[in-house]
Formats: C-alpha cells, sequence, structure tokens
C-alpha cells in the first residue's frame, strides 16, 4: 500500500486497513458479522454462560431457586413473598457464585481490551500482556508489598503495587525491544521472556526469605490466577478501571486505527505518535496491574483473544473494542467454571485452564506467521 492509500484508508469511517497482524475481513477492514450481530450473540451467550455458572458447582442449584435467590436479594418480599431456601443456598449464589461470575468477567473484559491495544500500539499480534512480561511484573509489584507488611490501604495498595509494577515492566521490556528507533518482534518477545524470567526468579526469592510460611499460598494465587476471593467489595476497582478505560479507548479509537496504518501516516494526520503510544501504554498498565491485583496472573487471554475479535469485526478499534469487552468475559467465565467443576470438590487454578487452551494457539500464530514469512 502507497503512502497516498494509507492516508486515504485513515480518512474513511471505518479507518485504516492494517499493516500487521490478522488480515481485515472483506473489502473494507469488516470482519465476518456485523458489530450489532456479533454484541447480541455475544452478549445472549454470555448470560447463558453466567446461568450455567450460578447453577453448577460442587452445591448444585437450580435455576428456579437461584432466580428467586437473585429476586430476592435485590427486592426482598416484593418481589417474592415466600422464600424456601436455606441460608447456605442463599450465600452461596448471592455472595459467593455471583460476585465469583462478575469478577471473571470484569477481569477477562479488562485483560482482552488490555491485549487489543497493546496489539495493535506496538503493531505485533503476537504482543499481550503475559507475553511481553507486564503480568509478571504486576503480580511482583503486588507480592513485594505482602512480602514486607506493606498493606497498609488494604486492597487499594495492591492495585497501586500491581499498576506499579506493570508499568514499570512494560518501560523495561519496551527499552530492550527497541532498535534503532522501532520495536522489533523478536526483541519484543525475546525481552518480555527475559524479564518475566527474572521476575519469576524475584518472586521465588521473596517467597523464600518471608518469614511467614503463609505467604506461599498466597503467591500461588498471584502466580496461577483464580477468582476465589471474590467479593462484592473487590469488584468496585476493577469495574471502574474497566469503563473508564473503555470509554477513553473508544474515543481514541480513530487514532489507534491510525497507529495500524503506520507512524508517518498517523503523523501526517496531526497524532503525536510518540506521546499517544506512551499514555496507551500507561492505559494498559492501569487495566493490567487492577486486574492482577484482584485475580493473580492469568495468561493468554490477552493475547489470544484480540485474535478472535478482529476474526469477528475486522480490525477497527471502534467496532472491536465492545466485542472484546464480551469475549474477554464470555472466555473467563466459562474457563471459571470448567475451573471449579472439572475434579470437584477440588479447584483447579483459573490460569491452568487458559494456559491449555492459549499455549495452542500461540504456537499456532507462531506456526501461521511463520509461513506467511515464508510465502512473501
Amino acid at each position: 500500500m502507497t503512502r497516498r492509500e494509507h492516508l486515504v484508508a485513515a480518512l474513511r469511517p471505518d479507518g485504516p486497513l492494517p499493516v500487521a497482524g490478522p488480515a481485515p475481513r472483506g473489502p473494507t477492514g469488516h470482519g465476518r458479522v456485523s458489530t450489532t450481530a456479533a454484541v447480541a450473540v455475544l452478549g445472549l451467550l454470555l448470560v447463558l454462560a453466567a446461568c450455567l455458572a450460578l447453577t453448577t458447582g460442587s452445591v448444585s442449584v437450580p435455576w428456579s431457586q437461584t432466580w428467586r435467590i437473585l429476586a430476592h436479594r435485590l427486592g426482598g418480599t416484593a418481589l417474592v413473598s415466600d422464600p424456601d431456601w436455606s441460608r447456605a443456598e442463599d450465600l452461596i449464589i448471592a455472595d459467593t457464585r455471583l460476585p465469583r461470575v462478575l469478577l471473571a468477567g470484569l477481569v477477562g473484559a479488562a485483560l482482552t481490551v488490555a491485549g487489543m491495544v497493546l496489539q495493535a500500539v506496538v503493531r505485533n499480534p503476537l504482543a499481550g500482556p503475559s507475553v511481553i512480561g507486564v503480568s509478571s511484573g504486576a503480580a511482583t509489584g503486588a507480592v513485594v508489598v505482602m512480602r514486607f507488611g506493606l498493606l497498609g490501604a488494604g486492597a487499594l495498595t495492591l492495585n497501586v503495587a500491581a499498576f506499579a509494577g506493570a508499568l514499570l515492566t512494560l518501560a523495561v521490556v519496551l527499552a530492550v525491544a527497541r532498535s534503532g528507533g522501532r520495536i522489533t518482534v523478536l526483541r519484543l518477545i525475546l525481552g518480555g521472556v527475559a524479564v518475566g524470567s527474572v521476575l519469576s526468579a524475584l518472586t521465588s526469592l521473596l517467597v523464600l526469605t518471608a518469614p511467614s510460611p503463609t505467604l506461599a499460598s498466597q503467591v500461588l494465587f498471584w502466580t496461577l490466577g483464580g477468582f476465589g476471593a471474590a467479593r462484592w467489595e473487590v469488584l468496585v476497582v476493577p469495574a471502574v478501571v474497566l469503563a473508564a478505560g473503555v470509554t477513553l479507548l473508544v474515543s481514541r479509537s480513530r487514532d489507534l486505527d491510525l497507529l495500524l496504518a503506520g507512524d508517518e501516516s498517523a503523523g501526517a494526520l496531526g497524532l503525536d505518535v510518540h506521546r499517544f503510544r506512551q499514555a496507551m501504554f500507561v492505559v494498559v498498565a492501569v487495566l493490567v496491574g487492577v486486574t492482577v491485583a484482584v485475580s493473580g496472573v492469568i495468561g493468554f487471554v490477552g493475547l489470544m483473544l484480540p485474535h478472535v475479535v478482529r476474526f469477528l469485526v475486522g480490525s477497527g478499534h471502534r467496532r472491536g473494542l465492545p466485542v472484546a469487552v464480551l469475549v474477554g468475559a464470555l472466555f473467563t467465565v466459562l474457563a471459571d467454571l470448567v475451573a471449579r467443576t472439572v475434579v470437584i470438590p477440588e479447584e483447579l487454578p483459573v490460569g491452568i485452564v487458559t494456559a491449555l487452551v492459549g499455549g495452542p494457539f500461540f504456537v499456532w500464530l507462531l506456526r501461521r506467521d511463520g509461513r506467511r514469512e515464508s510465502a512473501r
């Protein structure tokens, strides 16, 4: 594509055609389905998955009973005049499973959005919060404050520490990956692997030197991820951050699309590429840091699901970001359902489930890109 074609594509209502990452679907970069249809279908699937997650577990509760419990919690006797369930069933549905389902949806949505933005900013379809070490940095930041007893402000301290760890790690990886003023794919991945390995070793050192033996079990949660600590009060910060982040990103979706056409084309259209890229890195660090603070490290979600989004609705971010929220939420709700039901009454870390799905996907992605390179 010539420079003039880049500029013409960037000025179209549906944004520019990408020059990196998955090929657009259709002549104008749209996906196989319309955004409205994708949102409607994914929304319905998400509701069905949430219903299944609420009723399934070590204690099975029929959906009719589940609905009555939720209606009673919402409207009291005005909606359900004759409660006929046990106190245990009420606590399981309203105070354990519902917050867990909501937290899983929030985390999956945030990681998918962060991965989609990160891949656009660095113009690398293999980039992801876990692959380039950002998730490990957030986890290390949280472990540091736990190790040294710095939880003065409780969950807020964990959020701040995880965000700082994610941002610092991202800065280091990008500095390593930059060569001749450009970020190369190979250096980005190798830099992420190297920094992630160092952070894993640091986390292990903190655990081995900890005076409290209970820290090891806490660190296991941060390294493998899970939603077992979900409580209503835990949902507030991730929900606010996700809403604010998606709103901001949708408002800057045109600028994200411009980056796909290249720095020169984006700069020619008035975008301060360097400043905008830095701002997007901060947004990614906030999204990843907050999710890691409440769920630990859940790998491959931010790497894998953006490709599913682009397959469905194309590369445009105004269309893709709302779909990314639903795709991410649906995937993590189902992953959490598998994690807590596959070996009942035991519970697997969610990170194991996502890795079993995301690992083969990552291998397939590498092989696909390798075949594309060979065909050129």
